[in-house]
């Protein structure tokens, strides 16, 4: 049975992910000062050190997350692992797609990096501090969480940001409309209704301008064709063909990430178990909420690589 990897986007980062890595593969530090290379300024040291307000910042933690995990597979490279050898599909949850993508080598790491700032930068630019909002929906059924959003947009954008599965779904759009569409989910039955503390609707049509950028950013950087295929977020297929995997990043700006689907995918595709490369266990935990039959691993600290290695020789 196959193996696939998928990489953490936003809400994993904490101060002093990666350190353990590398401290103990000098491969993995060289990521890191790659990292702080191509961005002009030293992120490793806000990795390590903090000051958390600071890394949580869209346009640190973005490369940062992207950091960590490439120094996790650069630890197990280092010991003889082979991404195209041992894993069949490769995906990420929203800017972990990126990460998916530099682990397969479409881009650099610097070049990640610096698309993941300028993602980052253009996302939080792209709509007035205040004017819009997400919210997380739990317990109730998409076509009830689709009604609510348009019945609260009236002209307006309220949609979809993030099917995570486990009955978590994130809406996104101007403020006013998701704020009335939380209250109509919760008068529909929603268990949960929950204003988040974000700096932007990601994932909404309200990121066209980031869309835009990202087109441009990507149309600026080298792309080759990755090691293994990558599950998109937006469309929940397969490709290694460069140039549609550049639309499809620009197309995840302001589109939904389909993490449930991309998780049932995999079970109905042959893989029997996912990896989450990088900060923290959430993907592991949403997997096994959506199917019990996957197995999940980390691969996070320098223990999780000796545990990766003795489980996938």
């Amino acid at each position: 049975m196959a193996v696939a990897f998928t990489f953490p986007g936003q809400g994993s980062q904490a101060v002093g992910m990666g350190k353990d890595l590398a401290d103990a593969f000098p491969e993995a530090r060289k990521v890191f000062e790659e990292v702080d290379a191509a961005l002009g300024e030293k992120l490793s040291k806000l990795i390590w050190e903090g000051p958390e307000e600071t890394l949580t910042l869209t346009a640190n933690a973005q490369p940062a997350l992207m950091a960590v995990s490439l120094a996790a597979i650069r630890a197990l490279e280092a010991r003889g692992f082979s991404l195209r050898d041992k894993v069949a599909y490769v995906a990420g949850h929203s800017l972990g797609e990126y990460s998916a993508l530099a682990a397969a080598g479409f881009v650099s790491v610097a070049d990640a990096a610096r698309l993941l700032r300028a993602r980052g930068n253009a996302m939080q630019a792209a709509v007035p501090a205040g004017e819009g909002a997400m919210a997380a929906i739990i317990g109730l059924e998409q076509a009830d969480v689709e009604a609510a959003c348009t019945e609260a947009a009236k002209g307006s954008v309220c949609q979809i940001a993030n099917d995570n599965g486990g009955g978590q779904l994130v809406i996104s759009g101007a403020k006013p409309a998701v704020e009335l569409a939380a209250k109509l989910c919760t008068e529909k039955g929603a268990k949960r209704a929950l204003m988040l503390q974000v700096s932007a609707p990601f994932h909404s049509a309200l990121m066209q301008p980031a869309a835009e950028i990202m087109r441009e950013a990507l149309a600026g950087v080298a792309k080759n064709s990755p090691a293994v295929p990558v599950v998109s977020n937006v469309t929940v297929t397969p490709t290694s063909d460069p140039d549609e995997i550049a639309r499809r990043l620009v197309e995840q700006v302001t589109g939904r990430v389909r993490w449930r689907e991309t998780v049932e995918w995999f079970a109905a595709n042959g893989v029997a178990t996912l990896y989450e490369v990088g900060a923290g266990k959430v993907l592991s935990g949403l997997a096994r909420r959506i199917n019990r039959d996957v197995a999940t691993g980390a691969v996070g600290t320098a223990a999780d690589v000796e545990a990766a290695l003795a489980a996938l020789a």
